[in-house]
C-alpha cells in the first residue's frame, strides 16, 4: 500500500495545504456567500409579492398575453433568468427565461402563491415561481475580500500545481490510457484493452477492465447469436405479428405481417397502429387497449392497397414499467369467418322462402322501431296478416304452389313498402308490417287498402287468396313490442271470427273476448280433469208414428258453480287449441255407455247413437278407440252413426277418407250432417259411403216461411234431396223440427226421421232413462 496512488497524492496535498489555514478560509467564504444569497432572496421576496398582486387579476381572466407581459417584466429584474406562471385549473402555464443555453449551474426556486379576492372570497388561482442562479462560496465577495483572495489563490495554485505535477505522472496518464481504450470501443465498436502495468491501483484497474472487456466480448457475441436467433423466429413465424410501445407505435413487425397487409417496414415503424384501423372500429381498439393489459378485440384493419380485413387481435404484454410498456400481438384474418358470423345472423333472422324477416328478426326490430319511433314522436302500427285459405291451397295445389304464392304476394307488397317500413313472415302465413308514421291509423288503413288490392290478381289459374289484417297502434293500444304483436294479432283473429277478409282495428272489447275465451279453454282443461263434461242425448224420432229410432249425442260442459255452458263456444275454442280430441273422446265414450244403459229398456235394444265427429278427431287412433269402446259395452257397430260435416269430407283428404272408409268396414254407418249448407255437398254423395242425410234446421225453419218464393224454394230443396238421398239408399233426417205444421210437411214430403224441440229436448242420460221408462210404465198400464 505503500506505493499506491492514493497515498502519494494525499501526502502531496496536505503539505501544500497545512502551510494555509485552509478550513478558516472556507468558512469566510461560506459566509459571505450566505450574506448575498440574503439579500437575494429579500429582493425577490418584495418582487414576488407586488407581482403576485399584479397577476391575480389577469390570471381569474385567463388573459395570457398580460400574464406574459408581467412574466417578461419580472425576468428582467436583477438576478431572476426564469419566471413560471401556472393556473390552479392547467389552463394556462406561462414560462419566461433568461437563461443561456451554455449554462449548467444550480438554479434556486423561489414560488408565491397568486391570490384573487372574489364575492365569494380569497381564491387561490395559481402560482409564480422565480429562479436565479444559486450563489457560490466567491459570488458574495467584495473588492477587499476579493484580492485578499488572489493572494490565498496564489498559494493553493502553487499547492495544487505541486499536486498535478504528481497526478499527472501517476494518475493521469493511466486513467488517459484507460480513457482512451473506453472511447475506442465506443466508437468502432471491437473491445480494446488498455496498455499500462504497474504495482498500484491503476495497475489492478487496468488489469480488471482487461478481463472484463475480454468478458463482454464473448457475451457479446452470445447475445448477438440470440438477437438473430429471435428475429429470424419472429419473422419466419406464419403469423402476423407486431408489437407497440406504450403510445400505441408499431415498434416492429414481421416479414408475414408486411405480406400480408402489403406494406413496407419503412412505412409503418413508428406509426400509430389506430390509424391503419377504419375509423368505425378505431374508438372501440383505443379504448379496449387502454382498459385491458391482455387486449383481444376484433377490428377492420385498412391493407395498402386500399381493401379491409376483419383481424382479430390477440396482445400479451412482454414487460411493464412507470413509462414503459412493452407488447407483442398477433393479428390473425378473420374475414371469412365474419362474413359467415354474418351469413349465419342474417339466415337467423330472414325467411329463407321470402327474404323478409322471421319472428325472430321482427321481434328484435320491433323494440328498434318503438324506440325510433319515440325519438322522432311518431307512432307505429303493426299490422297483423293471416292469409285465407292458404291452408286448401298447400293441401289442394301442394306445397310448391303455396311456396311461389308467398314469394309473389311478398314482392307485390313491396311495392307499397315505405324505405321505414319493416315486413316480416312469422311462420307458414302469418306476416307483420310495422309502419312508423305520425298518424299511423290513416297510414294502416291506407295499407289496409293497398293489401287488398295485391289480392284482386289471381297468383295463379283458380289461386284466388284474400287475408284478414289486424292493427293495433303504439302507443296507444300497447305500451311494449310485445302487447303490440299480441294485440295485432288478436284484432286479426277478431277479424276471422267475423267472416275473414278484411282489416280489424284493435279495441278493448277483443280484451274482453280474450279473457272470455282463455276462461273457457281453463274450464275445458278443469273439465276434463275433473270430469265436467257429461253426454246429454236428443232422441230421433220416426216421423211416421214417432217412435224413437236413435239419439244423438250432445256435448255439455256442467259447471260446478256455472251450471250448463253454451255449447258452440266450448267447441269453437276445443277446437282452436286442439282439445277437442280430448273432450270427443269422452263424450264418446260416455255415449256409448248411456247407450248401453238405454238398450236395458224394453224397445230400445235396436235404436242407434249418432255422434258428432270434429275434423280433428279424424286420427288414424279413432277406429281402434270407437271399437274398444262398443266392445266393452257390448253395443253392435252398426248402432254406431258417425255424424261428419262438410269441413270434415271438403279438403280430400285421403287420410280422413282411409279413416271414414275404415270406420263404415267396421259396421258404423255414415252421417252428413248439415247437408245442403256446404259449397257442393251432392258430390259428397257420391265420393264418401254416406248411409244417413241430415238436412240442415235453417231449411226445416223455411219450408213455412212467410215469403212464398223461399217456402216454395226450400221445399224444392227439400223435396229434391229426400229423392235424390232415397234413390241412393240413404236415410234422411230434418233437423230443427220445433212445430206440428214443420212435421206434417216434412212427413208428407217423405222424409224418414226428425228430431227437434217438438219431440225432445236434450237431456241428461239418467233424466232421459227415467222419462222412457216411465212412458213404457205408461203405456203398459194403458194396455
Amino acid at each position: 500500500m505503500n506505493n499506491s496512488v492514493e497515498n502519494r497524492f494525499f501526502a502531496i496535498v496536505c503539505g501544500a495545504l497545512l502551510v494555509f489555514v485552509a478550513p478558516l478560509f472556507v468558512l469566510f467564504l461560506f459566509l459571505s456567500s450566505e450574506r448575498a444569497d440574503k439579500e437575494i432572496r429579500d429582493h425577490i421576496s418584495v418582487l414576488l409579492v407586488a407581482n403576485a398582486q399584479a397577476l391575480a387579476k389577469p390570471l381569474w381572466d385567463l388573459d395570457e398575453d398580460s400574464v406574459t407581459q408581467i412574466s417578461a417584466t419580472v425576468v428582467s429584474q436583477g438576478a431572476i433568468v426564469k419566471v413560471e406562471v401556472r393556473d390552479q385549473s392547467g389552463q394556462l402555464d406561462v414560462s419566461q427565461s433568461t437563461i443561456p443555453r451554455s449554462f449548467d449551474g444550480k438554479l434556486v426556486q423561489v414560488s408565491r402563491a397568486i391570490i384573487y379576492n372574489t364575492v365569494d372570497g380569497p381564491r387561490n388561482l395559481g402560482s409564480i415561481s422565480v429562479y436565479y442562479p444559486a450563489l457560490g462560496l466567491f459570488s458574495g465577495l467584495k473588492q477587499e475580500e476579493v484580492v485578499f483572495i488572489s493572494i490565498f489563490i496564489f498559494a493553493v495554485l502553487t499547492v495544487f500545481g505541486t499536486a498535478l505535477i504528481g497526478n499527472r505522472f501517476f494518475v493521469i496518464q493511466p486513467l488517459m490510457r484507460l480513457t482512451a481504450a473506453i472511447e475506442a470501443t465506443r466508437q468502432l465498436g471491437s473491445r480494446h484493452h488498455v496498455d499500462w502495468q504497474s504495482n498500484d491501483e491503476m495497475g489492478r484497474l487496468a488489469h480488471s477492465f482487461n478481463e472484463m472487456q475480454t468478458k463482454l466480448e464473448s457475451e457479446e457475441k452470445e447475445l448477438k447469436f440470440a438477437h438473430r436467433r429471435a428475429t429470424d423466429i419472429y419473422n419466419l413465424t406464419p403469423a402476423m405479428l407486431f408489437s407497440l410501445d406504450e403510445e400505441d407505435r408499431i415498434t416492429a413487425v414481421s416479414d408475414y405481417w408486411l405480406l400480408a397487409t402489403g406494406y413496407n417496414r419503412a412505412a409503418v415503424i413508428g406509426r400509430n397502429f389506430a390509424d391503419l384501423v377504419t375509423p368505425t372500429t378505431r374508438d372501440k381498439f383505443v379504448k379496449r387497449r387502454r382498459a385491458e393489459s391482455g387486449l383481444t378485440v376484433t377490428v377492420k384493419f385498412v391493407c395498402l392497397d386500399g381493401r379491409t380485413m376483419d383481424v382479430l387481435i390477440m396482445e400479451s404484454e412482454a414487460g411493464a414499467g412507470a413509462h414503459d410498456r412493452l407488447s407483442l400481438s398477433v393479428m390473425t384474418d378473420v374475414t371469412e369467418l365474419k362474413a359467415s358470423e354474418d351469413r349465419n345472423h342474417r339466415q337467423a333472422i330472414t325467411d329463407h322462402l321470402t327474404g323478409l324477416l322471421n319472428r325472430q328478426g321482427f321481434e328484435a326490430v320491433l323494440d328498434n322501431k318503438i324506440a325510433a319511433a319515440d325519438a322522432a314522436g311518431q307512432e307505429l302500427a303493426c299490422l297483423f296478416v293471416d292469409l285465407d285459405r292458404f291452408k286448401w291451397i298447400n293441401d289442394n295445389m301442394g306445397h310448391a304452389a303455396g311456396d311461389m304464392a308467398l314469394v309473389e304476394l311478398v314482392e307485390r307488397l313491396k311495392a307499397h313498402l315505405a324505405p321505414s317500413d319493416e315486413a316480416a313472415r312469422l311462420g307458414g302465413d302469418e306476416f307483420a308490417i310495422l309502419l312508423p308514421a305520425k298518424d299511423a291509423e290513416k297510414r294502416a288503413r291506407v295499407m289496409c287498402e293497398q293489401i287488398a288490392s295485391i289480392f284482386e290478381t289471381p297468383f295463379a289459374p283458380d289461386m284466388h287468396l284474400s287475408a284478414s289484417v289486424g292493427i293495433a297502434i303504439y302507443p296507444h293500444h300497447a305500451a311494449t313490442a310485445a302487447e303490440l304483436l299480441q294485440k295485432s294479432d288478436m284484432a286479426m283473429y277478431a277479424k276471422k271470427r267475423d267472416g275473414k277478409n278484411g282489416a280489424q282495428l284493435f279495441d278493448n272489447a277483443m280484451l274482453d273476448r280474450a279473457r272470455s275465451r282463455a276462461e273457457i279453454e281453463a274450464n275445458i282443461e278443469a273439465g276434463l280433469v275433473d270430469d265436467w263434461f257429461e253426454a246429454f242425448l236428443q232422441p230421433i224420432v220416426n216421423l211416421n208414428g214417432r217412435g224413437i229410432a236413435g239419439f244423438e249425442a250432445l256435448m255439455r260442459l256442467n259447471h260446478p258453480q256455472k251450471g250448463l255452458m253454451p255449447p258452440a263456444e266450448i267447441i269453437s275454442v276445443a277446437e282452436e287449441t286442439a282439445k277437442i280430441v280430448r273432450v270427443g273422446n269422452v263424450i264418446m265414450e260416455k255415449a256409448i255407455a248411456n247407450l248401453a244403459k238405454i238398450s236395458r229398456i224394453s224397445g230400445m235394444q235396436d235404436t242407434y247413437l249418432a255422434i258428432n265427429f270434429s275434423p280433428l278427431q279424424f286420427e288414424p287412433a279413432l277406429p281402434a278407440r270407437l271399437a274398444a269402446f262398443v266392445g266393452r259395452h257390448g253395443i253392435r257397430p252398426e248402432r254406431i252413426v258417425v255424424e261428419i260435416t262438410e269441413a270434415v269430407l271438403m279438403h280430400d283428404n285421403p287420410e280422413i277418407r282411409m279413416i271414414v272408409t275404415e270406420l263404415r268396414r267396421f259396421g258404423c254407418r255414415i252421417a252428413l250432417d248439415d247437408f245442403g249448407t256446404g259449397y257442393s255437398s251432392l258430390s259428397y254423395l257420391n265420393r264418401f259411403p254416406v248411409d244417413i242425410i241430415k238436412i240442415d234446421q235453417s231449411f226445416t225453419r223455411a219450408i213455412n216461411d212467410g215469403d212464398d218464393d223461399v217456402r216454395q224454394k226450400s221445399r224444392m230443396l227439400i223435396e229434391g234431396i229426400t229423392t235424390l238421398s232415397h234413390k241412393m239408399n240413404c236415410t234422411v233426417i230434418a233437423e230443427g223440427i220445433e212445430t206440428e205444421e214443420e212435421c206434417r210437411t216434412l212427413h208428407q214430403m217423405g222424409l224418414d226421421y226428425g228430431q227437434g224441440y217438438l219431440f225432445h229436448r236434450p237431456q241428461h242420460a239418467a233424466t232421459l232413462i227415467e222419462n222412457l221408462m216411465a212412458s213404457q210404465s205408461a203405456v203398459a198400464r194403458a194396455s
